[in-house]
């Protein structure tokens, strides 16, 4: 088959790569749509030793089963036996395995062998591309539940600030909104994108240096993960407010720990979602309750290469490139 392999540091080779063998218990999927994330992109600048080249990276993915059947995959495999499995807490369990990551290569390929468990079918009248963006969504859909768990105010009053306005936090701002709350603002610094955010999918965009540090918000998501985002969101949330904490942009610096003590503040680190936050947000686009899901740019496998190159200079406006192997 022909995949998209990551060689080296901003390296991204399309060329021939084995076929997928499934195991007992597993599936062959042909990939349909797969979208280029934030954490492949930090693979592709040689800041993530957890996916060392060579490694095919992709793990927002969607496809069709050898027998027809139309899926979006959870590319976080886990055990199903340990404790964290068995409460509902699998995205914790401690022998996961995502796709894109060793020993699972990923979805930038012609096709991905996947445990069966792990495909969500996807109905006729839901587009493939759209499907591919359920695993960025969740990410958000899992995020924010959490956070209402901690939020003593009702939703419908409280305000929420999204950093970032890449697909992890477009998709938390918007499951956000489908999970009950009304006052959202996102925080996007490149013009470009914050435009698209506004005109394209009508979400309420400033930019950092427009958010004033008064302490208003009672939920905070810091969706890219950075010192200057995690400074950002100590300063911008309320007394006895929540900061969700998904981006893993750097590890460490910018919380006010001081400022989180005194005002009993409560931090949450949220780590992808678990199988049954995947299949809600499935369920949310198959509604349409997540919106139409059209801020995407297509583009075909084999010009991967330049697509993040491309996201790397910023000189894309969509906050997803879906990367098309047949196209």
């Amino acid at each position: 088959m022909k995949a998209l392999i990551y060689t080296a540091p901003n390296t991204l080779t399309f060329k021939d790569a084995p076929d997928p063998v499934a195991k007992a218990g597993e599936i062959i999927v042909k990939i349909d749509s797969a979208g280029i994330c934030g954490s492949d992109m930090h693979a592709f600048l040689g800041h993530d030793d957890r996916r060392p080249a060579p490694l095919i990276l992709g793990h927002e993915v969607a496809g069709v089963t050898e027998d027809g059947r139309r899926v979006t995959i959870n590319p976080l495999v886990t055990c199903g036996t340990c404790r964290f499995c068995t409460s509902g807490q699998d995205n914790l369990c401690q022998t996961r395995q995502i796709i894109s990551m060793p020993p699972r290569e990923g979805g930038f390929a012609e096709w991905l062998a996947m445990p069966e468990t792990n495909l969500v079918t996807v109905p006729d009248h839901v587009a493939l591309n759209k499907a591919a963006l359920t695993e960025p969504l969740a990410c958000g859909w899992h995020a924010v539940r959490l956070g209402k768990k901690s939020l003593n105010n009702d939703l419908h009053q409280a305000r929420v600030l999204v950093i970032g306005g890449g697909a992890i936090g477009v998709g938390a701002a918007l499951c956000a909104r489908a999970q009950g709350f009304d006052d959202i603002t996102l925080v996007e610094p490149n013009d470009l994108r914050a435009t698209y955010l506004k005109d394209v999918i009508d979400l309420n965009v400033v930019h950092p240096d427009d958010v004033h540090a008064d302490n208003a918000f009672d939920l905070v998501i810091d969706g890219v993960g950075y010192e200057s985002t995690r400074a950002l969101a100590s300063a911008s949330v309320c007394s006895g407010g929540v900061i969700l904490h998904i981006g893993l942009g750097s590890a460490s610096g910018g919380i006010d720990i001081r400022r989180l003590t005194l005002q009993e503040i409560t931090f949450i680190g949220t780590y992808t979602y678990t199988a049954a936050d995947f299949k809600a947000t499935a369920t949310a686009i198959y509604d349409g309750r997540l919106g139409a899901l059209d801020w995407f740019e297509e583009r075909p496998l084999s010009e991967g290469q330049q697509a993040f190159l491309d996201i790397k200079a910023g000189k894309t406006a969509a906050p997803k490139i879906i990367l098309k192997p047949r196209k």
